[in-house]
């Protein structure tokens, strides 16, 4: 039986759209209050492919960063496990976890179309969107195509387009795993260790022409195991520990050094403090 593990990351964007909104041109995601946001969808995706790219047996994988023929999630769960013995729920249960890491770490639905049974895996990782320190100023310019995409196109090679991006950002983000859940799940403190390599290493191998390699850095991951699986604070108290402020002296920030990050450590619980990849 594993102990409570509490988290939080913080990292820092330059120039890179974190996280673009489809329903606003897929400008980087703000706040009422201009806060930039992260989602954890988004920040749950990046932690599967980098558990993907260190071997690890993944169920979601997204159609651009895959290791196998599958096409769907019913495919690869029926490909791997078998149609035949997927007439116990229970039974589907146990195997899907024990097969792979991301459905005993976030859960997952499994409710397929033609599928003989349905149920669903509550997984004990839980992640928080992340939110900028600051409000951070998006910067929106016109690119163009320097070539038709068709032969015969109507649009002339000019056209134009946009692209958005976050001039700097100082972002963090919390999360929780939880025993009881993992004892369900099978979870393991070795897949534990994997989540926070995930996290240490989060953006390599994440570079696009929207988030250019380095523009995107996880400055530090602070990790928490608690003395006992119930823990021995809050999560939330155990978060609060960590402080994030803006410079006085400083209007608009611009690097990270702009910034005063403090930690504050409870009674018992001393958090591991690494540096980011």
């Amino acid at each position: 039986m594993m102990n409570k593990i509490d988290f939080k990351v913080i990292l820092s964007v330059k120039k890179a759209n974190p996280n673009g909104d489809p329903l606003n041109e897929n400008r980087p995601r703000v706040n009422y209050d201009g806060f930039g946001e992260i989602s954890d969808v988004c920040i749950k995706r990046k932690i599967r492919n980098r558990l993907l790219a260190n071997g690890c047996n993944i169920f979601v994988q997204s159609d651009d960063n895959k290791v196998d023929e599958y096409r769907s999630l019913k495919d690869r769960e029926e490909g791997i496990l078998g149609k035949d013995s997927a007439t116990d729920a229970e039974k589907r249960r146990v195997a899907v976890c024990k097969q792979w890491l991301d459905v005993r770490s976030f859960g997952q639905v499994f409710a397929f179309k033609g599928s003989k049974v349905s149920f669903a895996v509550r997984g004990p990782v839980s992640v928080q969107s992340a939110v900028s320190a600051h409000p951070v100023t998006v910067n929106s310019m016109q690119i163009t195509k320097s070539v038709n995409s068709v032969t015969d196109e109507k649009k002339s090679s000019d056209t134009m387009g946009m692209k958005h991006r976050v001039d700097f950002g100082l972002y963090s983000f919390s999360g929780s795993i939880s025993p009881q859940l993992a004892e369900k799940t099978g979870f393991s403190k070795e897949d534990a260790e994997e989540i926070k390599k995930a996290l240490v290493e989060l953006f390599e191998g994440d570079a696009s022409s929207a988030r250019p390699d380095g523009s995107m850095e996880v400055l530090k991951v602070y990790w928490w195991e608690h003395a006992n699986p119930h823990g021995q604070y809050s999560a939330a108290k155990v978060h609060n520990t960590i402080n994030i402020e803006m410079k006085k002296d400083v209007s608009i920030p611009k690097d990270v050094d702009d910034f005063v990050i403090s930690q504050t450590d409870l009674d018992g619980l001393v958090p591991e403090v690494l540096e980011g990849r």
